[in-house]
C-alpha cells in the first residue's frame, strides 16, 4: 500500500506503456481526473502510448524529450506500420506534459525485441515486413539486467528532471499473440512476463522511496492469480468485469475520489462470481 493516496482530480498524470496503460487512462480520465492523454492527444505518448511495449521504447520517449537524445531513424512505428519521426514540435509538447506531470504510470508489456545490428537501436515494436533489412535486423530477448538497467534509468531521469513527481510501474496481463523464438508462444510468453517481474523486482529491492515515490501496481498478478477463467474468446484481454475491478481498486488505494477498499471487495465478491460462472460455462 502506498503511505496515502497521491492522486486528485487536479493532479497531472502520464499513462503510456503496452495496451494496460490505456485501461486505467480511460478510468481516471471517465471520472474527471486529468490525463495526459486529454491535455495532449498528438504527441506520441498519448497517441500510441500504448504501443510502447519494450522497456527500450518507454525509456527512448523520456531520453529523447528531456535530454535531446535523437534515436537512430526508422524505428517507431505505429500499428500499421506507419512511421513516427522525431518531430521536433512533438518533443517540445512532450517535455512540456512530461515535465508538468506529477505522477506517472508506466506499463511494460514484453521482453521480446528487434533492432537495427549497425546503429544499436531497437524499434518500438516489431520491424514492418517492408523496412526488413535482414542484413542489419536482429531479433533477441531483453536480459533482466538490461531490463532493470532501463528502468532504473528512467527513474534517474524522472528524479533529475521532474524531482517531485511519483512514478509507479506496472506490468501488463496480456500476454504475447506470437513469438519470433523457436518455441512454442505459451512458453515465451512466461519467459517475457518473468524477466519483466524479475527486474522489476530486483530494482524494488533496491530502491529507496518505495510506496511513498516508487510503487508497483499488481494489474499481472490479480489477473493471474485472483480469478478462475482470465481472458476473453481472443485468449489475451482480460475479461470487463476483471478490469472494472482492477480499475476501480486502483482508484481505491492511489486516488483521493472517496471510493473504499470496502466498497471494491464488494465489486470483487461480485466479480469472482461472476468468473466463475464463465469458467463453468
Amino acid at each position: 500500500m502506498p503511505d496515502r493516496q497521491h492522486i486528485g482530480p487536479d493532479t497531472k498524470v502520464t499513462a503510456f506503456g503496452s495496451c494496460f496503460a490505456e485501461n486505467i487512462t480511460k478510468h481516471l480520465s471517465t471520472i474527471g481526473y486529468n490525463l495526459a492523454k486529454d491535455r495532449a492527444p498528438e504527441i506520441y505518448v498519448s497517441s500510441i502510448g500504448e504501443g510502447l511495449v519494450n522497456v527500450h521504447s518507454l525509456l527512448g520517449q523520456f531520453e529523447w524529450a528531456l535530454e535531446g537524445v535523437d534515436p537512430p531513424q526508422g524505428l517507431w512505428h505505429g500499428y500499421r506500420a506507419e512511421e513516427y519521426g522525431c518531430d521536433e514540435r512533438i518533443r517540445e509538447q512532450t517535455r512540456q506534459v512530461l515535465l508538468d506531470t506529477e505522477f506517472f504510470v508506466v506499463t511494460l508489456g514484453l521482453s521480446e525485441i528487434w533492432y537495427d545490428q549497425e546503429t544499436g537501436g531497437v524499434f518500438w515494436r516489431a520491424v514492418p515486413q517492408r523496412h526488413y533489412d535482414p542484413t542489419r535486423h536482429r531479433f533477441r530477448v531483453c536480459s533482466m539486467a538490461e531490463t532493470k538497467a532501463a528502468l532504473a534509468r528512467i527513474r534517474e531521469i524522472v528524479g533529475k528532471y521532474i524531482p517531485g513527481a511519483k512514478l509507479l510501474f506496472t506490468l501488463s496481463p496480456v500476454p504475447l499473440a506470437a513469438t519470433f523464438r523457436p518455441i512454442g508462444c505459451v512458453t515465451a510468453n512466461s519467459a517475457s512476463k518473468a524477466i519483466l517481474r524479475a527486474a522489476l523486482d530486483e530494482m524494488f529491492r533496491e530502491a529507496d522511496g518505495v510506496n511513498s515515490d516508487l510503487f508497483y501496481w499488481p494489474s499481472y498478478e490479480i489477473v493471474s492469480d485472483l480469478f478462475f477463467c482470465r481472458f476473453g474468446s481472443d485468449g489475451r484481454h482480460p475479461h470487463k468485469e476483471i478490469i472494472d475491478f482492477i480499475m476501480q481498486l486502483f482508484e481505491a488505494v492511489h486516488c483521493k475520489s472517496g471510493r473504499t477498499l470496502e466498497q471494491v471487495n464488494v465489486l470483487y465478491q461480485k466479480a469472482r462470481q461472476e468468473n466463475a460462472r464463465l469458467a463453468a460455462v
